[in-house]
C-alpha cells in the first residue's frame, strides 16, 4: 500500500490493485507545479467536501479518467449537473464494499459549500478497509469528541489536517491522534496559503514528544504504508 501527496489534502492511496484519489486540488496549487493532472488516472475519486481547495480538479480528472467519485450524496447530485455520472454517493456511518476493500464514511467538523455557492451537504472523513490495513482520512476538520468512535478500529495510518485556522493545528492533531488511537500520521492541509504555514521542525518535535509517527511527504513524494 502506497501513498503519494499531491500538495494540500490532496493525495492518492494504492491499495487493492486500485488508486483511490482523494480531494483534487492540484492545478490551481502552485505548490504542485511539477504535478501533471493530466497524467492521474485513478480508478476512484474521494471527495470529504465541496470547497474548492478539495474539488478543483474532480471533474476533468474524472472525465480524463473515468473514475468513480465517492462523495456525501450532496455532492453526488451536484456532479450529475456537471455531468458526471458515475459517482457513489454515502452518508455518515454508512459503508459499502468496493472492489479494492470497505469504505466507510465518518463525520467532520467544518462548513461545506460547492464552488458555486450551491449546497455542499455536509463535510466527511472516510475510513479505508483494505489490504488487511485501516486508512482514515480526516478532511477539513477540527477536534471533536467524536473522533474517540473510531479508537477501536486499530487505525493503522492517519491522514490529518495540522495548518490550523481552517483546520486543527498540530496540537489537536495530536490529541486527535489518543481520540482515535493511532500513532502513524500524515499531515496535510498545510503551507498552500498564508494561514496555514507551519513550522515544520517545530511540529515535527511536538510529534515525537507525544510518541507519534508524523510523515510530512514532499509533494510529488511516495511513502509505504
Amino acid at each position: 500500500m502506497k501513498f503519494t501527496f499531491y500538495g494540500h489534502s490532496s493525495g492518492d492511496l494504492e491499495t487493492g490493485g486500485k488508486t483511490l484519489l482523494f480531494d483534487p486540488f492540484i492545478s490551481p496549487n502552485p505548490l504542485a507545479k511539477d504535478i501533471d493532472v493530466d497524467s492521474l488516472k485513478p480508478d476512484y475519486i474521494l471527495l470529504s467536501h465541496g470547497h474548492g481547495d478539495h474539488i478543483a480538479d474532480a471533474v476533468p480528472i474524472q472525465k480524463n479518467s473515468g473514475a468513480k467519485v465517492i462523495c456525501i450524496a450532496d455532492i453526488a447530485g451536484w456532479l450529475g449537473k456537471q455531468g458526471v455520472e458515475n459517482v457513489h454517493g454515502m452518508n455518515f456511518g454508512g459503508g459499502f464494499d468496493f472492489d479494492f476493500g470497505r469504505v466507510k464514511m465518518v463525520a467532520a467538523l467544518h462548513s461545506s459549500s460547492m464552488p458555486d455557492g450551491s449546497y455542499g451537504g455536509n463535510p466527511a472523513g472516510f475510513v479505508i478497509y483494505s489490504e488487511g490495513k485501516k486508512i482514515y482520512f480526516a478532511g477539513d476538520t477540527a477536534l471533536t469528541y467524536d473522533m474517540k468512535l473510531l479508537a477501536d478500529e486499530n487505525l493503522d495510518w492517519a491522514i490529518l489536517p495540522i495548518g490550523d485556522n481552517y483546520t486543527m493545528g498540530a496540537d489537536d492533531a495530536i490529541k486527535c491522534c489518543s481520540f482515535i488511537n493511532c500513532k502513524n500520521v500524515i499531515g496535510v492541509h498545510y503551507d498552500t496559503f498564508p494561514q496555514i504555514k507551519i513550522n515544520k521542525e517545530e511540529v515535527m518535535e511536538k510529534f515525537i514528544k507525544a510518541g507519534l509517527n508524523l510523515k510530512l511527504p514532499a509533494i510529488g513524494e511516495t511513502i509505504v504504508l
